[in-house]
This record gives C-alpha cells, structure tokens and sequence, in this order.
C-alpha cells in the first residue's frame, strides 16, 4: 500500500475508485472476494481505492473499522493508495482519527453529515479531526448546506484539505456556480469530480478539476481509465464515446440507489461474489437484478474486450 504524502499528481495518477465491501453471510469480512475485486481494478490500471459510501462506510463500527482496514492494506499492491472513510458524525470521525493517527494511511476522507449540521459547525469539526488525524484529510462536498466554497477555502488554506471530492449532482453539470466559486477561489487540481463516469468529462473539460470518482470502474476499470487519459490529452470525442458505455448501469443506479446497485452489480457480472450489505442498508431487490446483470456484464466484455485488444 502507498503511504507517502499525498500531491495533486496523485489525484491524477488514476481514476478514484469507490468499490463495495465484500462480507461473508454472517456479516464479516470476506479477504477472497475483496480481493478478486482488488486484483480487478490494479489489473485495469486502478491504483486509487476509496472506501467510503459503496463500502457503506457510513455504518461501520469501532468494533471492526480496524481489522477492516488492516485487512485491506494486506491485500493492496504496493503502489496501490487505499484511502479510508471516518465518520459521518463528529464522534465517530474523532475516535477513527486516534485509530488512523498511528497507521501508515497518508489520509482518510470525512463522510458528509448534512443533518444534524451547519457550515459552521462542519468547518470546525473538519479542522479538529484534521488536528486529530495529525495529516490533511479529503473534504467530500455533496450538498451546499454542508460548506460553502469559503469555506472550503479556508480548510485549503490551513493546510487541511489533501483533496477535495466534489459531488453535487446538477442536471446539467457544465452549469455550476458553486462548482465555478470553488474554482475561483483554489487550485482546481486539488478537486475531484465525485459523481462516477455521467459528470466527469464536463467536470474536467469545463472546471479542469484532476480526475474523478467511480463506482462502476469496479465492473470496468479498463474503460474508466482510458476515460481519464483521454481527458487529460484534452480529447473530449473519444472521452464521451467512452463515457456513453457506462450510461446504462449508471442509469441503473440512480434508478434504484448507487450504492446497493454497484454492490449487486459486481456479484451478478461474476466478478466477486459481495454477499450482504451492512446494515441499516439492505440488498437490492431481486426483481432489479436482470436489468442490472444485463448492464454490467455488457459493461465488463466491453472492458475485456479492450484488454484483449491491448494485448494483442
């Protein structure tokens, strides 16, 4: 697993991968599955993995957030950055920040909590558990009453913020003033497009922010990855050609939920088998399975399919 100090050109060096977190029926850990899917993404050229929603971070307890992440440093390739998720409520963000604080993870991303909470309050709670993680942390913006652009600057300016993942989801993302504020007001390689393959060629074409956030890069990571080279050669034709193969199961996803689509996605394209959600989040229902497995697995030959083509 990488540890050293994080830069902007680490933002860009892959595309932010978001993968589920495989368990075993009793809810545990499951080091196999989890690591088939690992091996899927560094074989697709995924260097970046983010635990946070998809590995529904959200409801995981002190009671095995440790074993958890000790487990999957032991499954990641050297050069690969895992990046762990804290809270989304200020206590649970603190006590994970003293787990954090002794370990070799270069940063760790704070979930949004957008209620109970105000600006204020979410500066300041960000800035402790900086303090507490005694490293710069990634801010994930998802709604406006979470922080404004100011603040968010304010955050960069102390030496805070390693990164920004920003996520509001717009109808049209080429139309964005609080993106544009942001923009304004910081360096825009410190941000990332949190919202998968659907924004992110408007996001880095428009906003030139660095690189982007995905859930599906974990049924095709070929394909993702080609998206962002193309983005960064400024070839914005071949970016939304490819961009155009993802549509449907992100359509999926925003259909019936993001987070328990891609988990089910990954299990009926038979790449890893991720057994239960954790609660209070449940699997989804079978009746959307067939449409779901339709998506991917198209997805996934489309991406194997580039392999192929690659190597020979």
């Amino acid at each position: 697993m990488r540890t050293r100090s994080i830069t902007c050109d680490d933002l860009a060096a892959s595309v932010m991968a978001v993968p589920p977190l495989a368990r075993h029926a009793d809810l545990s850990f499951n080091p196999a599955a989890n690591a088939a899917l690992i091996r899927h993404l560094e074989a697709g050229g995924v260097t970046t993995l983010l635990y946070g929603g998809n590995a529904n971070f959200y409801n995981i307890g002190l009671y095995e957030y440790a074993e958890i992440l000790e487990a999957l440093t032991g499954l990641a390739a050297p050069d690969t950055w895992i990046i762990p998720s804290v809270g989304p409520d200020f206590g649970k963000m603190l006590d994970q920040a003293r787990l954090l604080r002794g370990s070799r993870f270069p940063t760790a991303m704070a979930l949004p909590l957008t209620f109970p909470a105000t600006v204020a309050g979410v500066a300041t709670g960000l800035r402790r558990l900086a303090e507490a993680l005694a490293r710069p942390i990634i801010v994930y913006v998802k709604a406006e009453a979470y922080l404004t652009p100011e603040a968010v600057k304010m955050l960069v300016d102390d030496g805070l913020v390693a990164g920004i993942k920003y996520a509001i989801v717009r109808s049209d993302p080429a139309q964005d003033a609080f993106l544009t504020r942001l923009t304004d007001l910081m360096d825009p390689r410190s941000i990332v497009s949190g919202i998968g393959e659907r924004p992110a060629v408007a996001h880095l074409r428009d906003f030139g922010l660095n690189g982007f956030t995905s859930g599906s890069v974990c049924v095709a990571p070929r394909g993702s990855t080609r998206l962002l080279e193309a983005c960064q050669r400024k070839d914005w034709e071949t970016a939304a050609r490819i961009r155009a193969r993802y549509l449907p199961l992100e359509d999926c996803r925003d259909a019936y939920s993001p987070i328990r689509v891609l988990h089910e996605a990954v299990s009926l394209a038979g790449i890893a088998d991720m057994g239960p959600i954790l609660p209070l989040l449940s699997n989804l229902e079978a009746e959307h399975h067939e449409r779901v497995r339709q998506a991917a697995v198209a997805l996934l030959e489309a991406d194997r399919a580039l392999g192929a083509a690659a190597v020979a």
